[in-house]
């Protein structure tokens, strides 16, 4: 049996940085015991962006600079990082919500090596995991997707639950 974890998005900026939130940080020890306890790969996406940010179509309608490649809030929690490091785990940097590098690595692993289940946690619940979440639905049609919505924070208590409820919709489950 073949189970991936994608944690998306673990990084400062949503965390406690710019765009920060008391229910992003209160979910980083639920995130670090599921990536410690789970029995399979796990991926990590960061959300990369340049130093022309604002200039950027996102930026113009969210004019909150934020996860610059290289500096502090770019980077993963430090005790996600470090998960990473010991077990020698991939990041696929993206520069936009969801990402088609590890959709597309995903579905090549699928090709050689059937996936039975992706779970996703991670930030923020409306806007990078919901996109993470249906791009890999789109992509591997046939795998189940899970998300574990204890494990996720939104912008918003509420764009989280409506998040959550649209994945529902999408035959996404939600844990």
């Amino acid at each position: 049996m073949s189970k991936m974890l994608v944690v998306v998005d673990m990084q400062n900026d949503f965390i406690d940085g710019a765009l920060g939130t008391k229910e992003a940080a209160a979910i980083v020890p639920k995130v670090l015991e599921k990536i410690k306890k789970f029995k399979g790969q796990v991926f990590y996406t960061r959300d990369t962006h340049q130093e022309n940010y604002l200039e950027t179509l996102e930026g113009k309608k969210l004019p909150v600079k934020h996860c610059i490649a290289g500096t502090k809030g770019w980077e993963l929690h430090r005790d996600i990082q470090a998960l990473v490091q010991e077990n020698h785990s991939m990041i696929f940097d993206k520069p936009t919500f969801g990402s088609m590098a590890l959709a597309g690595f995903l579905n090549g692993i699928q090709k050689v090596a059937p996936i039975d289940a992706i779970e996703l946690v991670g930030l923020c619940t409306d806007i990078c995991v919901i996109s993470n979440a249906l791009l890999l639905k789109s992509v591997l049609p046939d795998t189940k997707i899970l998300v574990d919505g204890s494990c996720c924070a939104g912008v918003t208590p509420q764009s989280h639950e409506t998040a959550l409820k649209a994945m529902a919709m999408c035959q996404v489950e939600i844990l």
